[in-house]
């Protein structure tokens, strides 16, 4: 604690420890600290007694779950696309040597009261139940379009410069209907609302693309990926990876006071009446409360089963999206799967939580229409939480808190946080050209 810093880091949770690793790396001096005993803060990973303690105020949960410790719960769950810019931070962190993935089982989305598989490229839509026969014409050459867009290529844009056209007029221009684009939309380009419409069309195509691409990667029946064990073997694995570079780690050291010198500039962290003195402070939103502001918050359920979820072609591991539209709601709901096949639970046991930008008070109600997509559940409970993002100006006062993590199921939204705060912080974008094929032998 006695010695001066580049950067002390508080908290361990996920994007915390991507930036500790990615500064590590950089070569600047870290000390990264936490007020709990564990790693991971709101992004933890909990066995069955720490959830039971956590949601139901007991530690003896019933004995038929199985073992508490076949359990690794995520908390804040989500998969990753194999070709997206998680897997880049990955790779260029050499990260992924100490991580094993595998392939997530399957990609759905809910339409018309019923769950789809996503189609994602031309063959797919042709297949697909989702649309009638001559929608699924129009879609399909929709498809060849984007499959066939280079940016660098003018002869596949078709005399449209997507940096100006916005997607509503890309798509108007395939006669496509709303039903089509609903699921093109949120359940492929992975947009949260709907104003990516109203936007320049060239980032709704480089997504569709990037989904495609991710599902071509290992021949699944879905883009993603996720960590054998679950997403708590993140934080650690950035753990291992900074103390390689030099980085220091100190869990369970209470309060972690943020200490400012007389311009407002932060100068140091003190625990324990030391202080540690430091340049810049990055935390997330619990360590600086004052810096942050509240932007909405969290609902979800969280379900143990003994079976997949119903229609999902068995898939241990599954993403459903339900768009807005489709529940008359101004934003999505997510549900996720996952079992012991990436073992989070112990043999025949399956996890799901259904989340959603909260609208209501009363989340049971709020969230019916996922969780009644989970047929019978052997126990579920409940929870909401306040989402917040930073308000200070970090140029002022060299501290950088990251946004607290939103009801989606996928990590897009969370990198791109990492990536701009990264850039923040050092003044430079990383850069992220990887050779992907150097994840594939961790990931099959």
């Amino acid at each position: 604690m006695d010695e001066e810093y580049d950067v002390i880091v508080l908290g361990t949770g996920l994007k915390e420890c991507i930036l500790s690793g990615l500064l590590s790396v950089d070569g600047l001096k870290v000390l990264h600290m936490d007020k709990n005993d564990y790693y991971g803060g709101e992004s933890t990973s909990l066995n069955l007694v720490q959830l039971w303690k956590r949601f139901k105020g007991s530690d003896k949960p019933p004995a038929e779950l199985g073992s508490s410790r076949d359990y690794n719960v995520d908390m804040i769950p989500k998969f990753i696309m194999a070709n997206g810019a998680l897997v880049r931070v990955l790779i260029h962190t050499d990260v992924t040597k100490y991580l094993s993935f595998k392939a997530v089982d399957g990609s759905f989305v809910y339409n018309k009261g019923k769950v789809h598989k996503v189609p994602a490229t031309d063959m797919e839509a042709l297949k697909s139940p989702l649309m009638g026969i001559f929608e699924k014409r129009r879609a399909r050459k929709f498809f060849i379009y984007v499959q066939d867009y280079k940016e660098s290529d003018p002869k596949t844009h078709e005399g449209m410069d997507l940096t100006k056209v916005t997607t509503r007029e890309l798509i108007a221009k395939y006669g496509l209907d709303d039903n089509t684009v609903d699921f093109i939309g949120h359940a492929l380009a992975l947009h949260r609302d709907d104003r990516y419409l109203d936007e320049p069309a060239v980032d709704t195509v480089k997504r569709m693309k990037l989904y495609a691409e991710s599902l071509a990667r290992f021949q699944g029946g879905s883009p993603y990926i996720y960590p054998l064990y679950g997403l708590g073997e993140l934080p650690q694995a950035f753990a291992r990876l900074s103390a390689v570079y030099g980085g220091t780690y100190m869990l369970n050291k209470p309060e972690c006071k943020v200490e400012f010198d007389e311009e407002g500039k932060v100068c140091g962290v003190t625990s324990e009446g030391e202080t540690a003195k430091c340049k810049k402070v990055v935390c997330d939103p619990s360590y600086l409360p004052s810096k942050v502001r509240k932007v909405g918050k969290v609902a979800r359920a969280i379900a143990i089963m003994s079976h997949p979820i119903p229609n999902t072609s068995e898939s241990h591991s599954v993403q459903i999206i339900l768009p807005q539209k489709q529940l008359g709601r101004k934003s999505d709901m997510y549900l996720f799967c996952c079992s012991y096949t990436h073992n989070v639970a112990p043999k025949g046991k399956f996890i799901a939580f259904v989340s959603t930008e909260a609208e209501t008070d009363n989340p049971e109600n709020e969230l019916k229409p996922g969780v009644s997509l989970l047929g019978p559940v052997d126990e579920i409970v409940y929870e909401t939480y306040d989402r917040s993002e930073p308000v200070n100006e970090c140029t002022l006062d060299n501290c950088f808190v990251s946004t607290s993590y939103d009801a989606t199921t996928h990590f897009e939204s969370t990198v791109d946080d990492v990536l701009n705060l990264y850039t923040k912080i050092t003044g430079k974008v990383l850069d992220l050209n990887v050779d992907l094929s150097a994840a594939s032998a961790a990931e099959e």
